[in-house]
């Protein structure tokens, strides 16, 4: 995605060639700014860097990759499609929360370069769900989880926020990873 600014106005032009002005293309470029300094830090990796822990977490680069895709896909669905996208957390087991806990790693068979694609395509359906949405205020009740207030709604508006945010810690996160890794760093 690429961003401009002219007079006071933000313009953006989405993976698809897209262009959107105002709040979505601000929400976009900010989104674009944290996914960048994310994938900066899996530069010059090997598939085997990108899947090694340098802090006491479960945490890894390609593990966090794989993440926050898996984040950005499962709150896109959650626009389109409300709670039922998401499923409800309550009902989950410790098998479904094994597997989720498999977004965090890179497992055999996994490799950078497929980690990064993945993540492109969950950016480029964002993007353009962003640009074609009638309505930022659209919103959806939460689905139910213990770290959502029963009965809570988003909106599209915040659930992108959400996804800034989330996209933004876990950069900071792999900006920690890479610097245990091997002393590079991406943003200080």
């Amino acid at each position: 995605m690429t961003n401009t600014t002219t007079t006071g106005s933000s313009t953006a032009t989405t993976a698809t060639g897209g262009q959107v002005t105002g709040e979505r293309a601000d929400l976009l470029a900010t989104l674009e700014k944290h996914r960048q300094f994310l994938r900066f830090t899996t530069r010059d990796l090997t598939d085997e860097q990108a899947g090694r822990r340098t802090t006491v977490s479960e945490l890894c680069l390609g593990g966090l990759v794989k993440h926050v895709a898996s984040v950005e896909r499962a709150w896109v669905g959650f626009i389109l499609e409300g709670p039922s996208a998401m499923g409800d957390f309550t009902a989950m087991t410790e098998e479904d929360f094994a597997q989720r806990a498999d977004d965090f790693r890179m497992l055999p068979g996994d490799t950078l370069e497929g980690v990064l694609a993945d993540y492109a395509e969950a950016a480029r359906r964002t993007d353009e769900l962003v640009a074609v949405l009638p309505d930022l205020d659209l919103s959806h009740e939460l689905p139910k989880a213990p770290w959502n207030e029963p009965g809570a709604r988003w909106s599209v508006r915040r659930v992108l926020l959400h996804i800034i945010a989330e996209t933004a810690q876990h950069a900071g996160h792999a900006d920690i990873i890479r610097e245990g890794l091997d002393g590079a760093k991406t943003m200080g």
